[in-house]
């Protein structure tokens, strides 16, 4: 039976023009054998499977050539290519730093130096993860390096340049190689199974060449695998898929759709079966971040040749990014985030992902929401509470509100980044909070020490006591240590004056009360006083306390006697008459 040899082997480039996607190297490379300026050392770094070691021979070879051709390639027929391509070339020397990492390592090789070539003009030493070499090895190949013998190049190729030691990068030529893009890989994989007399479909070989990451040595693998499993030498789009264990487009496609139309149920049960299909919850989660951002750079046909995707692929992007709005795109790749930094730490992750899913899938109801006009949500809210308060309790303006007033204005309430939210009705963490969509009220109350004088339509104004007062002031208190916002109970639980509607709350100093004005924390407890107290004229003003008289601390043995003569004026009487001293 015939040996079987790996793509990654068979179609490995001989030449400069073979190298797939690296140009601005190999026309840097053969420019340099051409006008004879070779470097004595060269130092090839960047990603695996992107052709560092292949340009590395190609350039060994092309040095030593006899017959070069007039593109500065290697003709591959004189002796020192033919002895090259057999593996028996005396001139370039291969050295594995993974295993040859030692101090003797590096000696020998040094020992091997000084001997000129027997024939051809220069030895050529190629080390290969030259990161792996000790320290010592390193200072042991730094005097060789730097002045080599003038028939000597070292080609050192790593994919860790940061881990060489500065001292080598300042004496080697650096070359960085880049990640292979997904055209080239695919047209190069195409042009091999034409090789190959294999059947595949375009779609496979974007596949194969997006999963690879930039490696071509990875997708010759991934395509060497994939013809093994066909039966009938195709390569198909769906066992690709199969194979590889690759999440299909469909299903973000499918699964972006539900969100957007506030489908929670069918969000719900596509991430099953995506679950049962084997991936992993994270694995989904930054598949359709991805998703999403390729959906943003959609929206810009000039941008869209930015997603690295097939013709068919593109178009349905292109398709779906009309339907959505940029500020929805933006939100959901907000919420998104936040769930894959905190997915590792969560106890329950596919409750974690859920929960991310079921926020994304009502930011289309917030947007309508916030796209009503201002007094249209006014009118709402009044009307809510004329169906579930006494009418006793209403007390009208004298100004007469016509239903006209409050429909006519066509004005959208803008959306802000940092106005204020009703704080009673918004738990801690919500997904208000996580959307950054702010409504901003009428009556906002305004931060200066008092609560706002302006009057909402509809005004409430039952009367209340100090013990009505204190008694929704504990609750208040109740639900921030619930929300374990400590310090807030630490401000609030002071001393206060009640005098009709307006309330004085003493605080300790100029600091404590500039934080709970400035900071918003007293918008938040006015407005649960007034909903719970059903009166919209309550005021509170915060006041700093006189400064509390500092107690003398008692320190030296003086002190100490005369606090308690003092206290007991017979101690006088009695230090005397027995001549005592308070010092002993």
């Amino acid at each position: 039976m015939e040996n079987f040899v790996v793509s990654a082997r068979k179609y490995r480039p001989v030449t400069f023009d073979s190298v797939v996607g690296q140009e601005h190297i190999t026309v840097t490379l053969k420019n340099a054998v051409r006008t004879k300026h070779l470097a004595q050392a060269f130092l090839f770094c960047g990603p695996r499977g992107v052709g560092k070691t292949t340009c590395a021979r190609i350039l060994a070879k092309t040095i030593n050539c006899t017959n070069l051709t007039p593109d500065a390639e290697a003709c591959g027929e004189c002796e020192s290519c033919i002895s090259f391509q057999n593996n028996a070339s005396f001139n370039i020397h291969e050295l594995d730093a993974a295993s040859n990492n030692s101090v003797e390592d590096i000696r020998n090789l040094i020992d091997q130096v000084r001997y000129p070539p027997t024939s051809g003009k220069y030895k050529i030493y190629i080390i290969d993860e030259v990161h792996m070499l000790s320290s010592a090895a390193f200072n042991a190949f730094l005097k060789t390096l730097e002045e080599p013998p003038s028939y000597a190049i070292f080609i050192l190729a790593t994919t860790e340049k940061h881990k060489i030691l500065p001292t080598i990068l300042s004496r080697c030529q650096n070359f960085d190689f880049n990640r292979i893009k997904v055209s080239d890989m695919a047209n190069h994989l195409t042009k091999i199974a034409i090789n190959e007399g294999v059947n595949a479909e375009p779609e496979a070989l974007e596949l194969i060449a997006q999963k690879a990451d930039g490696g071509l040595r990875d997708a010759l693998s991934m395509f060497d695998l994939l013809v093994t499993f066909s039966a009938d030498n195709k390569l198909r789009y769906k066992q690709a898929i199969d194979n590889l264990h690759i999440l299909d487009y469909d299903y973000y496609f499918n699964i972006t759709d539900a969100i957007f139309t506030g489908n929670q149920s069918n969000v719900f049960l596509i991430f099953d079966e995506i679950l049962k299909k084997g991936f992993d919850g994270h694995i989904f989660l930054v598949g359709l971040l991805d998703h999403f951002r390729n959906l943003m750079v959609c929206k810009d046909k000039s941008t869209a040749q930015l997603i690295e995707v097939s013709k068919n692929i593109q178009v349905k992007y292109l398709e779906q990014s009309e339907q959505l709005s940029l500020s929805f795109l933006l939100s959901a790749l907000s919420i998104g985030s936040s769930c894959d930094i905190n997915y590792k730490s969560a106890k329950n992750q596919r409750l974690h992902v859920e929960i991310c899913l079921l926020k994304m899938a009502n930011i289309s109801n917030l947007f309508n929401f916030a796209s009503l006009p201002q007094q249209e949500v006014e009118k709402k809210n009044l009307d809510s509470k004329l169906n579930t308060e006494p009418a006793q309790n209403i007390v009208q303006e004298p100004t007469t509100v016509t239903e006209a007033n409050l429909t006519d204005s066509k004005t959208e309430i803008p959306i802000q980044n940092s106005n204020i939210i009703n704080p009673s009705s918004t738990p801690k963490s919500g997904l208000l909070r996580s959307t950054n969509i702010v409504i901003s009220p009428k009556n906002v109350p305004v931060s200066n020490g008092t609560t706002s004088a302006e009057t909402p339509i509809g005004k409430k104004k039952i009367p209340f006591t100090k013990a009505d007062l204190q008694k929704k002031w504990d609750e208040f208190l109740l639900k921030l240590e619930a929300d374990e916002r400590y310090a807030e109970i630490v401000w609030l639980k002071r001393s206060f004056d009640l005098e009709g509607v307006k309330i004085s709350l003493f605080v300790d100093n100029a600091l404590q009360k500039s934080m709970l004005v400035e900071d918003g924390h007293l918008d938040e407890f006015v407005h649960f006083l007034r909903d719970g107290l059903q009166n919209d004229e309550i005021r509170i003003n915060v006041e700093v306390s006189d400064e509390v008289e500092e107690k003398k601390m008692i320190y030296t043995q003086a002190e100490k006697y005369n606090f308690l003569a003092e206290k007991n004026p017979s101690l006088h009487i009695l230090k005397n008459a027995l001549g005592l001293d308070y010092d002993y």
